[in-house]
């Protein structure tokens, strides 16, 4: 039996995963020590909180047993300069409101910061006042204040981002130097074939560039090349027969424009967007003239070549993407206009009608002009308006078509 080649398993060569793993163990590490220095922070505040308010007890006292609201403002004032206080008031043993000061209400904050600061925001306390020595002191009124909540959060998110950062700098810089060793030998190969990939031409998948694996021929990046060339290989089989398939089922072979099977289905698709967008719909048949006579004094082939001509001439006038020329048998074609009024087509079947005749194609045997001419019959229905079937439109059409021909062939009939 052939020896097969050895496999060397590509998961072996991708160590690149110390990167993720140093990145996710720096990311824990940097949540536990934000979850220390979140309750470091807590502490912090209340102990500096409960420190300024003890630093501007006597004084707010004092302000409240004198009712004096000038000294009452100033303690007020001086929390405020800290920039963490959101509100602020002194009132008196009465309850009356000596002082008030309130900061301009900011944006809500986050739920991580309500979480994390709403039970330490509000504090209330008791002012007692000693009026003279050894005398127990009295309430006198009471200090509330409540702290900036965005201010909070402002401080714990600069915090966070320090320790963040430096947390995943490490890991990065550890990391680091095991990434550029794996560079070399597992990430530049991966870069060349999706590089290959990207500069695939998805319209023919098959000619990819395919890019040679070398060293890595034999283990799992060599074998995914392989995988992939047959997996386009086969998308470019599927693609060639798809097109072939479209061709015959939607093609005329004879003009290369489209067949009465498409202009079956598209009449009958824009006929319903008509409908749900209450647009106008508009056709135009168009028979050219004595066309047998043509066959069969010129033959055939040059017969063909009429048709290929007038086939050509109508795309050249009807080219708005949304508009279908079709060849709708022998000699006989259909534009389809959507969102197209009658005016409107009776323009486009006049272009049409110079053009075939421009096109001066001799036919002695014409009746009239000395040339292939053809006649034009058109229709136009707005069918949430006037009830019409897609069927009755065609019929129109197909009206003025022969009332064109009764009157004398080479002009353009419509419906009145």
């Amino acid at each position: 039996m052939d020896r097969q080649p050895r496999r060397r398993s590509l998961t072996a060569k991708q160590a690149g995963l110390t990167l993720a793993i140093a990145l996710l163990l720096s990311i824990l590490a940097g949540l536990v020590e934000l979850a220390l220095d979140a309750r470091a922070m807590r502490q912090e505040i209340v102990s500096s909180t409960r420190y300024r308010l003890n630093l501007v007890h006597g004084t707010a006292a004092a302000a409240a047993f004198q009712l004096n609201p000038d000294l009452a403002g100033q303690v007020i004032e001086g929390l405020f300069n800290g920039g963490r206080v959101a509100s602020a008031t002194i009132m008196d043993d009465f309850d009356r409101t000596m002082a008030t000061r309130q900061r301009e209400s900011a944006r809500d904050s986050s739920w991580v910061a309500h979480a994390l600061f709403d039970d330490i925001l509000h504090y209330r306390q008791t002012l007692h006042y000693q009026a003279g020595p050894g005398s127990t002191p009295q309430p006198v009124g009471e200090l509330e204040l409540t702290l900036a909540l965005d201010h909070l959060a402002r401080d714990f998110t600069h915090r966070s981002l320090q320790i963040f950062s430096l947390s995943v700098a490490k890991a990065l810089a550890i990391a680091g130097l095991l990434a550029l060793a794996f560079h070399w030998f597992v990430t530049r190969p991966l870069l060349r074939v999706h590089a290959a990939i990207a500069d695939t031409d998805p319209r023919q998948p098959g000619s990819w560039p395919k890019p040679a694996m070398g060293r890595h021929g034999s283990d799992e990046l060599g074998h995914l090349v392989e995988s992939v060339d047959q997996l386009l290989q086969a998308f470019q089989r599927g693609l060639d027969q798809r097109d072939q398939l479209h061709q015959i089922s939607t093609l005329d072979g004879l003009t290369g424009i489209a067949n009465r099977r498409h202009f079956d289905t598209f009449i009958a698709s824009e006929w319903q967007r008509a409908k749900r967008n209450r647009h106008a719909l508009s056709v135009i048949f168009i028979d050219i003239d004595h066309f047998k006579e043509f066959n069969d004094h010129y033959g055939h082939v040059a017969g063909d070549d009429a048709l290929r001509a007038v086939a050509q001439a109508l795309t050249r006038v009807v080219h708005r993407a949304s508009d279908l020329v079709a060849r709708y048998g022998g000699e006989e074609f259909v534009c389809v206009l959507p969102d197209t009024d009658l005016e409107g087509a009776l323009q486009v079947a006049g272009r049409i009608h110079a053009t075939i005749r421009a096109l001066d194609i001799a036919h002695a045997y014409s009746t009239r002009a000395g040339r292939v001419t053809a006649s034009l019959g058109v229709a136009s229905s707005t069918p949430a308006h006037d009830g019409t079937s897609v069927d009755e439109l065609m019929a129109q059409a197909d009206r003025q078509l022969y009332r064109a021909k009764r009157q004398g062939r080479d002009r353009v009939a419509a419906q009145t």
